[in-house]
């Protein structure tokens, strides 16, 4: 079974959450729980709201019947969303452009292990 859980215009740098997201991919749930909860940074602690909310869908739909102990991230992704548009003024009447970015981050737990991909010998 998969549980899933979405959290969309995020207010954080689709690049900066996709290096986040690159951790905890295939790691069994208390792992990732653990490694977001270590590393502190602003979108660590966003990807684990949407990690716990994902394991909560799990267990308390009656369907899935999952266990956090034995669920494992087998998705994970974030995807762009719209970019705020803002200007900071500058010297002799120029002004720069800023871009606010947000994100859609989806999370997908399973109760079996991912397989894992094959490295290449570079």
């Amino acid at each position: 079974m998969e549980a899933r859980a979405t959290a969309k215009y995020v207010r954080v740098s689709p690049f900066k959450a996709r290096r986040v997201i690159d951790v905890i991919r295939g790691m069994d749930y208390p792992t990732a729980e653990a490694t977001l909860e270590t590393l502190g940074t602003p979108t660590a602690r966003k990807i684990l709201k949407v990690l716990r909310s994902a394991a909560a869908n799990g267990e308390n739909d009656p369907e899935k019947n999952m266990s956090r102990d034995q669920c494992w991230v087998c998705e994970c992704y974030v995807d762009e969303s719209f970019t705020i548009p803002r200007v900071r003024f500058r010297a002799r009447g120029q002004v720069y452009r800023i871009r606010k970015r947000t994100s859609h981050i989806t999370i997908v737990l399973s109760d079996e292990e991912p397989a894992r991909k094959k490295r290449r010998a570079s």
